[in-house]
């Protein structure tokens, strides 16, 4: 049998997205349905949808909201690669832009001129965000030419907003109560900060740790092990899971954190140290993120306004409203506002999306409903 999706891009990752008209409610037959048709407990998911990397093996069930003042609730899978599980413990900003692009293209949202509103809610951890999807004379655009950091093809503009992102996971801005605090990871002793917003995170002083935070994608699959060892340590600290507990690679997103240098992009541009404020490399699951994840920018971006953080020692601009982030794509600028002392109101990320193509995948009989 199958079930229709649409396959679209959102900043740097490709997401399907799935109706969820046409897709079961419980969340077990739900990951059935997604590691069957990614071919999630392959490898390289040579047998399915999915990409094998993982920007691109992400998913989102997607439906009107029926929550007051929201328009769209999505549902949001990183769907594991070789492990035949889904990790649910996490939100994409990159796959919200995607679908913001998408309730507008399906019509789930009434176009207005010019730019469109989308008000959406990640069911996972209950963020709430909303994008300005670009339809000049209210009308649907096909393809763009705005580009982002890690990709030279343009797409439709989407600014997307992060509502009152801290503390969505944990309650707290800084779930430990401290700015900075050691941390243990086998030999090692590290410096890190721990903050909620966005994602919960873990962001090691790099030069601390003898490493710039300017490392490329090369050099940071030599960083992997030790990082997310560091996760799985800050995961406990931070109440996100129950010590001797199975540890996830989703939550907390980890990496490292250092002051602007010279460096070159994985697109082979030029970016001088004073082209941006701070060096940040993270890990996408268990592998160097090619960019940066948004959730993870804001939480960079709120951790640089708060004085003390690896971020702000780190940064050219500590305090300032407006971050410019080095990442091994390219630099990637994020805007707070409202700032207060339980964490900045609005967070603010300028996007791209295109949609690829809509499709009907089939999958192993999976007790889905009539409608599919």
């Amino acid at each position: 049998m199958h079930v229709p999706a649409t396959l679209v891009r959102g900043g740097t990752s490709k997401c399907w997205l799935f109706p969820q008209v046409h897709m079961p409610t419980d969340r077990d037959r739900i990951e059935r349905i997604l590691v069957d048709a990614y071919g999630g407990a392959d490898p390289v998911q040579l047998d399915g949808i999915g990409g094998a990397t993982p920007t691109t093996s992400k998913a989102a069930v997607v439906g009107a909201s029926a929550c007051e003042g929201v328009d769209i609730d999505y549902l949001f899978a990183q769907v594991g690669i070789g492990t035949g599980t889904v990790e649910w413990g996490s939100n994409c900003g990159n796959c919200a832009t995607a679908i913001a692009l998408y309730a507008v293209a399906e019509g789930l949202v009434p176009l207005k001129k010019d730019r469109t509103s989308v008000v959406m809610r990640n069911i996972n951890t209950g963020a709430v965000l909303e994008a300005e999807v670009d339809t000049p004379g209210g009308r649907v655009q096909e393809f763009g030419d705005r580009t982002v950091p890690g990709t030279l093809a343009g797409g439709v503009p989407v600014g997307l907003t992060f509502r009152h992102p801290a503390g969505a996971a944990t309650g707290l801005l800084l779930p430990t109560g401290l700015p900075v605090q050691e941390l243990t990871v086998g030999e090692q002793l590290l410096h890190v900060s721990m903050v909620d917003a966005g994602a919960p995170v873990v962001l090691v002083d790099a030069l601390g740790a003898d490493r710039t935070g300017a490392e490329t994608l090369e050099q940071m699959r030599a960083e992997v092990p030790w990082l997310r060892a560091g996760r799985h340590a800050a995961a406990i600290r931070m109440g996100l899971v129950q010590p001797g507990a199975e540890p996830g690679d989703a939550v907390p997103k980890a990496g490292l954190v250092g002051p602007p240098v010279a460096y070159t992009t994985t697109l082979g541009e030029s970016v001088a140290a004073h082209e941006y404020d701070v060096s940040v490399r993270m890990l996408s699951m268990h592998s160097p993120h090619p960019a940066i994840g948004l959730t993870s920018a804001v939480a960079v971006a709120a951790a640089n306004l708060i004085d003390a953080t690896v971020v702000a020692r780190a940064s050219t601009a500590p305090g300032s409203h407006v971050l410019r982030i080095g990442t091994p794509a390219g630099v990637l600028a994020v805007e707070s506002s409202g700032a207060t002392a339980a964490g900045p109101e609005r967070v603010t990320v300028a996007r791209a999306a295109r949609i690829l193509c809509q499709a009907r995948i089939l999958v192993r009989d999976l007790a889905l409903p009539a409608a599919a």
